[in-house]
């Protein structure tokens, strides 16, 4: 007996981590009544307007990223953010820290907390990289380059936030003086993080 729709739209929300927007389930064939009738009926569950989970999905071990990754296509997880998703330095964010090109709009989320930063150019697009977590692609920016983009921005977040990442990733060997210097150069900042970087040589 073949399923129906009800069974094949789970199967599809399964196939993709157990979450989708409602515009990626409408293109993927979901049909507009076959999405509202499992939220009725308790096996999809709206986690954001307009962004849908199975209801018995495995908790997600990073809801917040996961959420904005899923509703902000543009976003790449940034500086306070990205130092805990690398586990750098002791910082906790208290929003997603987000960097998106100049031009993009700003998200309006009500949940969780987004702080933007504006990038362009390279600083944008050099030191991306991709994680899966819980089935959704992460975009977060290298340990090294992350390290750069907190001296570029010590005026909003402290000089000395970047200083502990800087010395806690260069102790644990989570980055490379070839990878400072690359990033330090990318976001001109060399001239700041040159006397910091040659102490630790």
């Amino acid at each position: 007996m073949s399923a129906g729709p009800l069974e094949r739209a789970e199967a599809l929300f399964q196939k993709h981590g157990g979450m989708l927007r409602t515009s990626r389930a409408l293109t993927l064939g979901v049909h507009p009544r076959t999405l509202y009738a499992l939220r009725d009926n308790g096996r999809l569950v709206e986690v954001a307007r307009g962004l849908y989970r199975l209801a018995d999905a495995p908790a997600l071990s990073t809801p917040d990223l996961v959420q904005v990754a899923t509703l902000v296509s543009k976003a790449v997880i940034c500086l306070i953010s990205a130092l805990a998703f690398h586990r750098v330095g002791t910082q906790l964010p208290r929003a997603v820290y987000i960097a998106l090109p100049r031009t993009a709009r700003h998200p309006r989320l009500p949940h969780p907390a987004v702080r933007v930063f504006r990038f362009s150019g390279p600083p944008l697009t050099e030191g991306i990289e991709f994680h899966k977590v819980d089935g959704v692609e992460l975009r977060v920016y290298s340990a090294a380059k992350t390290i750069a983009d907190c001296f570029k921005y010590r005026h909003k977040i402290g000089l000395d936030v970047a200083l502990e990442a800087l010395r806690d990733a260069w102790r644990r060997r989570r980055v490379t003086m070839d990878d400072l210097w690359r990033y330090a150069a990318i976001c001109r900042v060399k001239n700041v993080m040159r006397p910091y970087l040659e102490s630790l040589a």
